[in-house]
Parts: structure tokens; C-alpha cells; sequence
């Protein structure tokens, strides 16, 4: 079974280096956002690792024991090589030294190449809260002279994954062919349960109805049947033409 770490970055053993780190507000946003590029670059050989930056709780039909359970049978569908919680107060996150201080020991102690962060522009405030949290703690990762575990490091990259409660006309950088792991992306978000089922309308569209009509819709801009989209503020740097379609 898999374990959802919660004891903190100080508490994490010796790991080798993630490839990257999704960092998501509650558990399901990551697998809403990019469950089909996590399964599908974890196939590839990657390390992924995923950090749940709140338990998500209180919800009208979660409770913390619920979300545990859902989170772990997520994890265990999409095959992710870590996960763990920072603990911090859902529907109360705010962008405080100390919170910065706890994401930023993270990064020092899983060492991911990339980190994911939630689109920057959105409705909900955990999540842009989240973001903010996310780029400062990039930075503060690397500083020297501090009492934070680990050594100094400094993620190459940060891109943002879209998982937003706004009905954008989204841009976006570049899509991900998740054609082969959609359904391995749908039955990680189906283990949230008591988010998406319990207590839904199931007339559709459904809300896992809509989520599939999205991944459609971004397929279809790159001539695929499923896609995901994701943002960079910075340029990508290529070294080969031979992946882009």
C-alpha cells in the first residue's frame, strides 16, 4: 500500500533525486490537472512524487479518514513514486514565512528537477495562494546559512498544470498526448469518491463527464483523442524537433 507521508520534510529518509514534484492544494487536484501526464511519464521511467499541500477536509460527504483512503487508492492507480502532506489548514492557506519555509525544506529534501504548481490565475484562493507559495518556497530552497533540513537546491523549472474553478479560454504553452493513460487519469480521479460521486447529480454531464470532455477537447487541438494542457512563464529550451507533432 502506498504511504502519504505527513511527518514533515525533516522526517523524509534517503531518497533518490524525484524527476519532478507536483505540488497540489488538496489531493485530487493533481489527478484532476495532470493525472494522465503523471501516469504516463512515470510509464517513460520517471520519478514522480506528489505533495498535497492541505488534506482537503471539511467537505459535505469527506472526512479526513475518507480523503486518506481516496488519496492512497489514487496514488496506488497512477503508480507515483512518493507522496506526502505539508499539513497545512485547508480553506485557510496563506502565504506566511513559515508556510514557505515547510515547501521550500520539501524541495530540499526530494530534490525534484521540476516542479508543478497550479495555474496562477484562478477563482479559488488556496489555489493561487498555493502558487505563490510554491515559486517563493523555488527560491528560498536554495538558500545557504538556514536552519532548514537538507541541502541547498534550486528546482530548474516550474510550469503550472490547469486545474481552475473559472471558465478560461486557456492558451495554453503545450499539451501532453495522454491518449494512453486516460483511463488510468479517469479511475484515479474516480477514487475520490466522496468528491465526485457521493451526493453528485448523475444526470450528465457529470463532472467526471465534463473533466473526460476537456482532456477531448485538448486532445483534439494537437490531432489527439486526450491531452492536458500546461503553462511556463519562462521559454522551453529544446535540443530536438523530433518530439514536436
Amino acid at each position: 500500500m502506498t504511504e502519504i507521508h505527513t511527518d514533515g520534510p525533516e522526517a523524509i529518509g534517503d531518497i533518490a533525486p524525484l524527476d519532478f514534484l507536483v505540488v497540489a492544494p488538496h489531493p485530487d487536484d493533481a489527478e484532476i490537472g495532470m493525472g494522465g501526464t503523471i501516469a504516463k511519464m512515470i510509464r517513460q521511467g520517471m520519478r514522480v512524487g506528489i505533495l498535497d499541500l492541505t488534506t482537503g477536509e471539511p467537505t459535505p460527504h469527506g472526512s479526513e479518514a475518507i480523503r486518506r483512503a481516496e488519496t492512497i487508492r489514487a496514488s496506488e492507480i497512477l503508480n507515483v513514486t512518493w507522496r506526502g502532506n505539508a499539513s497545512l489548514v485547508n480553506r485557510e492557506l496563506q502565504h506566511t514565512l513559515e508556510a514557505r519555509k515547510r515547501i521550500a525544506s520539501y524541495f530540499r529534501m526530494l530534490r525534484p528537477r521540476w516542479v508543478f504548481a497550479p495555474y496562477f490565475h484562478d477563482a479559488h484562493p488556496d489555489h493561487v495562494v498555493a502558487t505563490e507559495l510554491i515559486e517563493a518556497a523555488r527560491f528560498w530552497a536554495k538558500l545557504s546559512k538556514t536552519d532548514m533540513p537538507g541541502e541547498r537546491f534550486h528546482p530548474e523549472r516550474t510550469f503550472y498544470y490547469f486545474c481552475v474553478h473559472l471558465r478560461l479560454a486557456i492558451q495554453p504553452s503545450w499539451i501532453v498526448d495522454i491518449s494512453e493513460t486516460i483511463e488510468q487519469k479517469m479511475e484515479s480521479i474516480r477514487a475520490y469518491e466522496s468528491q465526485f460521486i457521493t451526493g453528485r447529480p448523475a444526470e450528465p454531464p457529470t463532472m467526471l463527464d465534463r473533466i473526460e470532455t476537456d482532456a477531448a477537447h485538448f486532445g483534439n487541438l494537437i490531432a489527439r483523442r486526450y491531452g492536458e494542457p500546461f503553462a511556463t512563464k519562462e521559454p522551453l529550451a529544446l535540443t530536438s524537433l523530433r518530439d514536436i507533432f
